[in-house]
């Protein structure tokens, strides 16, 4: 970069990442988190060991496409397919870094990751669909940090009621 370079210009990660990221347990059967990636138009899931939201893997399609040349059977699930860690980058660095980052990784997404009390898990994630919807101009005010989010109070009390629904309480 020159210094003449007007450094606002450059797209972070941030700006384009979306906040909220597919997951699934270790246990999903692969049918079945086939099935809500092709209904959703996922790139892939991150796969969590526990509750409290720890990110031990990630399912991609391309782990999906292998699972059915292998055959896949009855009792396969997220854990068996899965490649083992996240892919993750800063939040902070240029889109085009990102963009290189996931060349070279082989991935066609990466994630943003938060950390607390020992856990990590997916926060926010850039797929190749987001970098493509940027390269032909395509809105983006529903991705990034600007996009539109449900408030956390309101996360909360939709999945305090769906728990209590699960455990018969409501």
């Amino acid at each position: 970069m020159t210094e003449t370079e007007d450094t606002s210009s450059i797209l972070l990660v941030r700006n384009l990442m979306a906040v909220g990221v597919p997951t699934c347990s270790l246990d999903t059967p692969v049918i079945d988190l086939a099935r809500k990636m092709l209904d959703n138009d996922w790139e892939a899931v991150a796969v969590l060991e526990s509750e409290q939201g720890h990110a031990v893997g990630v399912v991609s399609r391309a782990a999906l496409i292998e699972a059915f040349a292998h055959g896949v059977r009855e009792g396969i699930s997220a854990e068996d397919i899965m490649k083992p860690g996240l892919p993750t980058v800063p939040p902070d660095i240029p889109l085009t870094a990102a963009a290189q980052i996931m060349l070279d990784l082989q991935v066609r997404a990466i994630y943003v990751t938060h950390h607390a009390g020992g856990i990590e898990y997916p926060a926010a994630w850039l797929t190749y669909t987001h970098l493509l919807r940027r390269l032909v101009g395509d809105p983006v005010e529903d991705l990034g940090i600007r996009a539109e989010r449900e408030l956390p109070m309101e996360t909360f009390f939709k999945r305090r009621d769906e728990a209590r629904k699960k455990a018969g309480l409501g």
